[in-house]
């Protein structure tokens, strides 16, 4: 079974599932995850995990992401995107570069987001976007988020281009509307290009075509995921008692988790690392993904 992480660069017009379906009946494997939901409308980068790797998705969900999206003023939609249906609209003065820049440096640190109808979030058992298309809209709480940087790239005729790094679970949609209300303007996001996740940037990005023409080359080794966490090399002994599920000895290496690897060098998975009450640093295995498979 093929393992490891496609650095895809998802089109516009497919959904996050639509791509993860097209890998799914290319590779010939069912176990294909993604990490981040993109838009349907929107490009970039969309890591997906394949075979034993798919174990190690919930290392990548919460990684930070940047984008660079386009803010349109005049009129707000029901999706919050210039995909939706226009629900309000009134003519605006045209904001000054300054009060724009000073709108965008309000919104870095931590924030509240209320979170749009039209999303993948699920409440009583339904997704949102499900009971907006029925006419619903229903009573949502906000959700802390933080915006570590955004930046104001260019301005537009009718609106202006940002970049942005921030946590997990932002909404840019939303964003450009309280960006939009923050500068006494309605505004929808009119394009989104998710530039980075994690380690996994735009510029190494496959699209489908490149990705059906070089398949065993297009897949990176599992453990690309997990380049912020310090290695250790274990022993043919060590090794066999970690898959078994046991606990070793080892030197701290002043990180919670850590990748382990046999002496051939192939990725074992991932341990956690306790100091015990006697002083011994105690190495657990957490994850465990069987070489080659």
């Amino acid at each position: 079974m093929q393992s490891g992480i496609i650095n895809v660069l998802k089109p516009p017009g497919m959904t996050s599932h639509d791509v993860v379906s097209y890998i799914r009946r290319l590779y010939s494997i069912k176990r294909v995850g993604h990490a981040g939901t993109l838009d349907p409308a929107a490009a970039g980068v969309l890591p997906v995990f394949i075979g034993n790797a798919t174990r190690l998705v919930e290392y990548l969900a919460d990684a930070d992401k940047s984008y660079r999206a386009e803010l349109t003023f005049g009129f707000e939609t029901d999706t919050g995107d210039d995909t939706g249906k226009i629900i309000n609209s009134r003519p605006y003065i045209r904001p000054k570069l300054n009060e724009i820049e000073a709108a965008l440096a309000s919104f870095v640190g931590e924030n509240e987001q209320i979170p749009p109808m039209y999303s993948a979030i699920k409440i009583g058992g339904k997704k949102l976007y499900e009971l907006a298309r029925q006419g619903q809209v229903v009573e949502r709480k906000p959700r802390k988020i933080s915006i570590d940087t955004i930046s104001l790239i260019t301005e537009c005729e009718t609106g202006i281009v940002f970049d942005v790094t921030c946590s997990k679970g932002t909404y840019i949609r939303v964003l450009c509307s309280d960006i939009g209300s923050r500068l006494n303007c309605l505004a929808v996001m009119s394009f989104l290009v998710r530039t980075r996740v994690g380690n996994f940037h735009l510029e190494h990005a496959l699209t489908l075509e490149e990705i059906a023409a070089n398949k065993e080359q297009a897949i990176q080794a599992a453990d690309s995921v997990l380049a912020h966490l310090p290695a250790i090399m274990l022993s043919e002994q060590e090794a066999q008692a970690i898959k078994n599920g046991r606990s070793i000895c080892c030197n701290q290496s002043g990180s919670d988790l850590i990748k382990m690897y046999d002496r051939e060098s192939a990725f074992i998975g991932i341990g956690r690392e306790t100091c015990q009450l006697d002083g011994h640093v105690t190495l657990t295995p957490v994850k465990i993904l069987s070489p080659g498979l």
